[in-house]
């Protein structure tokens, strides 16, 4: 397993880790004693295979992937750099109320955290969307409390637009940044996003880097969406614009049947090819497929692939909008 520097405050995590949200939310086939087993076999053998990053966040089920993850954890927490992340405010039975980063509330959230996961420190705790009704210093200094307290090491952001990670990283140094990126969503590289980072040396950790399962090559018609599966409504898998997402899709089937590799593992080497600075946490809940991903790291991509996938994936093709309501995403 390849290691990496997540930001320049001594967090080294594994170059791809493990995405757990879906594990207990928003896609369907989630849930269920079954599904609870198989996902605590995945990240007990994420781990035998060296991962050592894991990803979930309060609002995830919600309050059951952290519950989840705790459990899978026990007696290998030393083994783990554990990720979570606050400010999407959910009730109990899942309903969004919006996102909030007071200072009373990102106290009240890692304490939960802490207890759900049954740690006494998390390591990467990132704010999950910017509430821009509070200055992100007040957000910021809050969190940076956690730090002096020694209930949280490391601190992240995500879905942050370049000028308030500057202003969040005069507070408090921020270690990484988390944001949707994959061959189907390119915007840290147009939005100033990536240049910030690498200026102020912040790690980028990309999300969803399968996109959402789409780059996988699974899904062949909207049809194969399972009811009450979140994608379902999904603006990029969504009539018109899954038919012309598919077609560059078939791009990266094409160079996987070439490379005799799957189309995850193409779509996850593209991610690392573009840069060292760059964890992708690509998320599952069969070890199968996640022994499959994490092949992924044996890929090689020349200059000629990545021109082939830069052709058929240029900026800006993707059909549809990445959320129903883009309104949370880089503030």
């Amino acid at each position: 397993m390849k290691t990496m520097k997540l930001g320049n405050q001594g967090l080294t995590v594994s170059r791809l880790g493990l995405g757990c949200m879906g594990m207990s939310d928003f896609y369907k086939g989630t849930g269920g004693a079954s599904t609870e087993a198989e996902s605590i076999a995945t990240i007990h053998r994420a781990i035998e295979l060296g991962v050592t990053f894991f990803d979930t966040a309060d609002m995830y089920g919600p309050f059951k992937n952290e519950i989840l993850v705790g459990k899978a954890l026990e007696g290998k927490r030393d083994q783990v750099v554990l990720a979570t992340k606050f400010g999407n405010q959910r009730t109990e039975d899942g309903k969004f109320l919006g996102v909030n980063g007071k200072p009373e509330y990102v106290k009240k959230c890692c304490e939960d955290s802490l207890r759900r996961l049954k740690v006494d420190c998390i390591d990467l705790y990132y704010q999950h969307r910017v509430d821009t009704t509070v200055s992100i210093e007040e957000t910021v200094g809050a969190m940076s409390e956690l730090v002096k307290e020694g209930k949280v090491k490391y601190l992240g952001l995500s879905e942050a637009a370049p000028e308030t990670i500057r202003r969040a990283h005069s507070v408090h140094p921020i270690s990484a940044l988390q944001t949707e990126y994959s061959l189907w969503t390119r915007d840290p590289e147009q939005n100033g996003v990536f240049n910030t980072i690498r200026e102020l040396g912040i790690g980028f950790v990309a999300y969803s880097p399968l996109g959402r399962g789409f780059l996988t090559g699974k899904f062949k018609s909207p049809a194969d969406i399972p009811e009450g599966d979140y994608r379902r409504f999904h603006p990029r898998f969504q009539g018109e614009n899954f038919n012309r997402n598919l077609k560059l899709v078939e791009k990266v089937s094409e160079l996987a049947q070439k490379k005799g590799a799957s189309d995850a593992q193409i779509a996850l080497a593209w991610i690392l090819a573009q840069g060292e600075d760059i964890a992708a946490i690509p998320g599952t809940t069969k070890r199968s497929r996640l022994e499959e991903n994490l092949k992924a790291l044996d890929v090689r991509l020349g200059q000629e692939d990545l021109l082939e996938l830069e052709a058929a994936f240029p900026i800006g093709l993707t059909s549809g909008d990445r959320y129903a309501d883009m309104s949370t995403v880089h503030h």
